[in-house]
């Protein structure tokens, strides 16, 4: 595959650019094992000898592993016999295996918990919903006494409604495998506001499920708030939609809102579901969801190592580079955009040969702006939003902004062997 050779064409003039350190509530759990056990008390009644399904997802969740392995321990504190099952819908390219492989990416392992994994992807209807959506289930979570789930609660990225991301999603599209993920996402983005807290109730009246714990993070992808949720509060709903209004509050956000173009060096399944959280670019998949700043181009450099070669969320960027192409499972990558019937965020966009041509042919491609006077913001991925870099023509306005600091002197990008080398 060939790409664009630059150095048949004028040069083309780069702005210079600023480190700047965007503030936001800082507020966080500093005991998390000690939270989650006092959440946790009210619920662990009953338990003597009962086999009780985990429920894990494919999020990066801060300190998961922490949270779960403290969990594992108080139900086997309680006399119960915890086991995990992947919930995750069709991720980890919908198999057993690539599920299993996503929870130790995380460091969830039957060594690390001290319990079985069952990633069976194995479905089994409870019922329809209405005519034409089954409700389905994972056969380990129905085969146990008890079942329990761990999700953040955060703004989904192709809906809005007052119930998103979060404690019924998880028992939904998660606990549904591929099976039950594809048949909600065939009903379209349009109706999960409406179906994923009925399909919840009904999981909920129809299994034994006991609670769950919800997460609520802040803008540094840390521990905010962990709840307990009873099954009846599971049931009632308003304690997840408490969550998801404070999530939305305090989330991180880029607090330029128009600019003209968004560099991102990474996106990644662990990061978010479309790779880079469109509440935070504004890099939307769908008709659903509106919102975020407003620029002419964007950029992705990368793939996280976590997201195992899964590249969804590349269809929303005007330029990737050579090195994200070839990273590419494409199996996986078409899988998850197979089962939410969604394509754009798997589309290929123009391939550039390294980062340097990337972000030039970004910076040439900005129309009515003067070369090398570009607002440009820069960021790794969605999950770091404290320090990013923008380029000099953005710097009057970070400056009489209250929420940022500005950290470095403007300087001058260089580049080795196509990698950006900034000044500081």
């Amino acid at each position: 595959m060939e790409s664009l050779d630059l150095t048949r064409f004028a040069t083309v003039a780069l702005p210079r650019f600023v480190k700047v350190r965007q503030h936001f509530e800082k507020g966080r759990i500093g005991d998390i094992a000690k939270e989650v056990r006092t959440q946790l008390a009210p619920h662990l009644t009953n338990l003597q000898g009962k086999r009780i399904a985990i429920g894990i997802g494919s999020r990066g969740i801060a300190n998961i592993k922490e949270i779960a392995k403290t969990l594992v321990d108080e139900l086997i504190r309680a006399d119960a016999k915890p086991f995990i099952i992947p919930t995750m819908g069709s991720h980890g390219g919908a198999t057993a295996s690539g599920q299993v492989e996503v929870l130790a990416s995380y460091g969830i392992t039957p060594e690390s918990m001290g319990v079985p994994i069952e990633a069976s992807m194995e479905v089994a209807s409870i019922g329809d919903l209405e005519p034409g959506i089954p409700v389905y289930v994972a056969k380990s979570a129905l085969q146990a006494d008890g079942i329990v789930v761990i999700a953040r609660v955060k703004p989904h990225t192709d809906f809005r409604g007052p119930i998103e991301s979060g404690v019924a999603k998880m028992l939904t599209i998660g606990m549904g495998k591929q099976i039950g993920a594809d048949f909600i996402h065939h009903q379209g983005f349009g109706r999960f506001a409406e179906l994923i807290p009925r399909m919840a109730q009904a999981i909920v009246e129809k299994t034994k499920v006991l609670f769950a714990l919800g997460i609520v993070e802040n803008a540094y992808e840390q521990t905010y708030r962990i709840e307990a949720f009873s099954r009846e509060e599971i049931l009632s709903m308003e304690k997840e939609k408490a969550l998801l209004e404070e999530s939305k509050r305090i989330m991180g956000r880029l607090l330029f809102p128009e600019f003209d173009l968004l560099v991102i060096e990474e996106i990644g399944k662990d990061i978010s579901g479309d790779g880079q959280d469109p509440n935070v670019t504004g890099l939307h998949i769908t008709k659903c969801c509106t919102g975020g700043p407003q620029f002419q181009k964007s950029v992705i450099f990368d793939l996280t190592n976590e997201t195992h070669g899964n590249a969804n969320g590349m269809g929303g960027a005007d330029i990737i580079t050579r090195n994200l192409f070839d990273k590419i499972d494409f199996v996986s990558t078409y899988t998850n955009a197979f089962t939410h019937t969604e394509f754009l965020q798997v589309k290929i966009p123009m391939v550039a040969g390294s980062k340097e041509d990337a972000l030039r042919i970004a910076l040439k491609t900005c129309n009515g702006v003067a070369p090398g006077k570009q607002r440009v913001v820069w960021i790794k991925n969605t999950c770091v939003l404290e320090e990013i870099v923008i380029s000099e023509a953005l710097l009057e306005e970070a400056k009489a902004h209250p929420q940022i600091e500005i950290l470095t002197q403007a300087g001058d990008i260089a580049f080795q062997q196509g990698e950006p080398i900034f000044p500081w």
